[in-house]
């Protein structure tokens, strides 16, 4: 398998949103943190003749999550997120219209699931926020807001907490190769090896 990343930067912040394939042509597609700009999506998939078999949230924070009741009723597509109750609301609505959406699965990290004819598996990795999870396959690592491209997640917003935030980090760097590509919520692609090795908020996990 070699899966085809589609990146999308959607909404008011330029979120990141990846429509997920498990190979050029594949007829199934899951879609992760779409946060907005649905008919841009639903063009984009109709362009790549794939349906959206699934929608795969990394957290609630309502940059990541205002488009999945939109792209839900749309397709008709399941979806998989952390418990809706697992992030302060004060965090999930306010700054950004969010129409309420039933999540499917709950994830909160441990569960393997299948989408699209994909595998991946579910990391929880709390700090930048209490529900956060990543998903991974095919050496690829959905990380949201948990590490950037030489930076993190904020975590002076409710629920999140900075050690908790490094360890995540660090959990992610012992269990996975360097060379796993991450794909966050907002900015380039990177990999976790170059993360370790020059992201300037984790230094400690290079002296440790």
């Amino acid at each position: 398998m070699s899966l085809v990343v589609d990146r999308y930067e959607v909404g008011p912040v330029g979120t990141n949103c990846y429509i997920v394939r498990a190979e050029r042509g594949a007829p199934e597609a899951a879609v992760v943190d779409p946060g907005g700009d649905v008919a841009t999506l639903r063009l984009e998939l109709a362009r790549a003749g794939a349906r959206c078999a699934a929608i795969l949230v990394t957290h609630a924070d309502a940059d990541h999550v205002a488009g999945v009741a939109d792209l839900a009723e749309g397709t008709d597509a399941p979806v998989y997120a952390p418990p809706r109750d697992a992030m302060p609301k004060e965090r999930a609505s306010g700054w950004l219209a969010v129409r309420d959406y039933a999540v499917d699965t709950e994830l909160t990290g441990g569960e393997t699931l299948e989408a699209a004819g994909i595998t991946f598996e579910v990391v929880a990795i709390p700090g930048h926020s209490p529900d956060h999870v990543a998903f991974t396959a095919d050496g690829r690592l959905f990380s949201g807001d948990l590490i950037f491209a030489g930076s993190v997640g904020r975590v002076d917003l409710s629920g999140g907490d900075w050690d908790t935030l490094v360890e995540s980090a660090r959990a992610l760097t012992e269990r996975f190769p360097p060379e796993t590509t991450i794909y966050p919520g907002h900015g380039p692609p990177t990999t976790l090896g170059a993360e370790r090795a020059r992201n300037p908020f984790l230094a400690e996990l290079r002296t440790s």
